[in-house]
């Protein structure tokens, strides 16, 4: 068998929209991401979604609330979606952050985390849902180190390539996590 996961960056944030890398700071959403949010609802709701797991981080945290108000979907909070912790360069301008991104894939970020990190914590996540949701379809609301974590461990893209890839919004991304070995 396998988990069918539907992958869906949060809804944008000021902080994108002033240009900055939130990294593991809260971030909150713009009033065009607030509307990214309804949004998502009206394309999920009814796709066959068993559940939404989301980031701790409270942008993930609002575009599930803002996406599923109303719904009986349940919603799930997990810090192992959080988003690289960049350290000293959390907030900092995207263009400080973009240039040095590539360093980081084994090597943390001064008192913070490596990409590689965020893949093992994704990982762990993973293996948390093989256990508890096969045969069904999710709804995972993340950050992008998180997609490249994915795109990694279910698509066979390598790190140190989806990391400094340019990075195109769209509105989900599919992935199969098989739950038995040899299986799918």
């Amino acid at each position: 068998m396998s988990i069918r996961i539907v992958y869906e960056t949060h809804s944008t944030t000021t902080d994108n929209e002033a240009g900055i890398a939130t990294g593991w700071r809260p971030g909150v959403l713009s009033p065009a991401g607030r509307r990214q949010a309804r949004q998502l609802g009206e394309r999920r709701r009814d796709d066959g979604i068993a559940a939404v797991f989301t980031s701790d981080l409270h942008r993930a945290v609002e575009t599930a609330r803002l996406a599923f108000e109303g719904s009986a979907l349940p919603i799930h909070h997990d810090p192992r979606l959080r988003e690289c912790n960049y350290g000293d360069l959390n907030g900092c301008p995207q263009a400080t952050l973009a240039p040095v991104r590539a360093r980081h894939v084994d090597e943390p970020f001064p008192n913070g985390q490596s990409y590689r990190d965020v893949l093992v914590a994704t990982e762990d996540f993973l293996r948390g849902l093989a256990a508890g949701w096969d045969g069904t379809r999710v709804l995972v609301i993340a950050h992008s180190a998180n997609r490249w974590a994915l795109e990694s461990l279910l698509a066979g893209a390598r790190l140190e390539a989806v990391v400094v890839a340019a990075s195109h919004w769209r509105p989900g991304w599919e992935y199969t996590l098989p739950t038995h070995p040899g299986r799918s």
